[in-house]
């Protein structure tokens, strides 16, 4: 059957597209789900027994769990403020689509995500007008020009941590003391940076934060959700309604916390598993795996300095380690990008990400436009062999198409 080659089998020999999914998955994510679906497998708010009281305990404590990865202090009081959903699009959808109102004005930065902009996008027809601060060609933002596109219908600014094409760090705390000045809201978007990046609550100002569980925070796929400021969440209407096995005498929407927003059955055998990644994540020492992550970046662009300065190919984004994760792009100037990245698998086991990257609006401002990037993104998991062994991959492609006539660029993006 189909279904029994799935796993470790299945992957590639060297995998290197963390910024798409994590993998592996922390250790105990996968044992935590079987035991939750064998031993448990109860639903929440809707059973007066021992089994769902102790699914309700599960549910709580990642809850409490998040507030300490996200050094929530002050900023949420109560664990009650973490929503989940299924990922950070729906988190940013709940968010945006929750908050804006016809005539609202909002900034986001040139290189986001199509999780932010198709929801805008899509609004800009009921009279939500958008504008998208300039970053630089290497994908960093001056805080300066975000204060200076600031109107008076500005409602929010929306914007990604860390580009999901190039790595680069956009300047969450000073963002945010903008937005506390200018009394706007704050939302934002960890996809890159939550697991990995030191994330306080109170330091970036954020009014809401959106994760997903199954990259850096190393869960399952499935898993995500938002915290929220008290003030924030009395601003938004729900996205999503229905039964929340919370007052159900009435058919109002609750007012509160978490269940206006939690409407339906949770992903719990995914809480369960994103509750054991956490358990190991917190368990690290502190900055341990964005040093490992950065270290191996390093040593993969120092492996693609001398393919650079021959004309074979070009980084994207910072050449250096500060102001990033661990995510960089390259573009082959003989062949194809899709080409390189097919190569790589089929010659060497090495899965890697080519095309846009759901993110068109990064790629025009990094100047990858339309014909996208090959990305490696690195985890806590990968080796400096690995890493070794894809410098060694790319540049035997590389030099071998330089061997040979050049043919016409056929990029397709994905």
């Amino acid at each position: 059957m189909p279904g029994d080659r799935m796993g470790r089998e299945e992957m590639p020999g060297i995998y290197l597209d963390q910024a798409a999914t994590s993998f592996p998955k922390a250790p105990g994510t996968a044992d935590a789900m079987y035991r939750y679906m064998t031993g448990c497998g109860c639903n929440v708010n809707r059973g007066s027994y021992a089994g769902a009281y102790s699914a309700e305990e599960l549910v709580y404590d990642t809850r409490m769990q998040l507030c300490r990865l996200f050094g929530a202090g002050n900023a949420i009081a109560d664990p009650k403020n973490v929503v989940f959903t299924k990922n950070v699009t729906e988190s940013l959808n709940f968010l945006i689509k929750g908050l804006l109102r016809p005539g609202n004005h909002v900034l986001v930065s040139s290189m986001e995500h199509n999780a932010v902009m198709r929801p805008l996008v899509q609004l800009e027809k009921q009279g939500i007008r958008f504008t998208r601060v300039p970053c630089s060609d290497d994908g960093s933002m001056d805080p300066a020009d975000l204060e200076r596109l600031i109107e008076k219908s500005t409602k929010a600014v929306i914007m990604l941590h860390a580009s999901n094409v190039c790595g680069t760090v956009l300047p969450a705390a000073e963002v945010g003391n903008i937005c506390r000045t200018h009394g706007i809201r704050f939302i934002l978007d960890t996809a890159q940076t939550a697991g990995v990046l030191p994330i306080s609550m109170e330091e970036t100002g954020a009014d809401a934060i959106a994760f997903t569980g199954h990259k850096g925070l190393l869960g399952p796929q499935g898993t995500g959700g938002f915290l929220i400021r008290e003030e924030l969440a009395g601003e938004l209407e729900p996205l999503i309604t229905g039964g929340t096995g919370s007052i159900s005498h009435t058919e109002e929407v609750p007012n509160f916390m978490p269940d206006r927003f939690e409407a339906g059955t949770l992903n719990l055998p995914g809480i369960a598993g994103l509750n054991a990644a956490l358990n190991w994540l917190l368990s690290q020492p502190e900055g341990s795996i964005l040093a490992h992550e950065l270290k191996l970046t390093k040593r993969f662009l120092r492996g693609m300095e001398d393919a650079e300065e021959a004309g074979r190919l070009r980084i994207i984004g910072k050449r250096g380690t500060e102001g990033r994760t661990g995510v960089v792009s390259i573009v082959p100037l003989r062949m194809d990008p899709a080409e390189l990245a097919f190569k790589l698998d089929e010659l060497h086991g090495i899965a890697t990400r080519v095309g846009l990257h759901c993110a068109p609006s990064a790629h025009r401002t990094l100047g990858t436009w339309p014909g996208g990037t090959v990305r490696f993104s690195f985890g806590v998991f990968n080796t400096e062999r690995e890493v070794d062994e894809a410098v060694e991959a790319v540049r035997g492609i590389i030099q071998g198409a330089f061997r040979s006539p050049p043919g016409p660029l056929r990029s397709e993006c994905f």
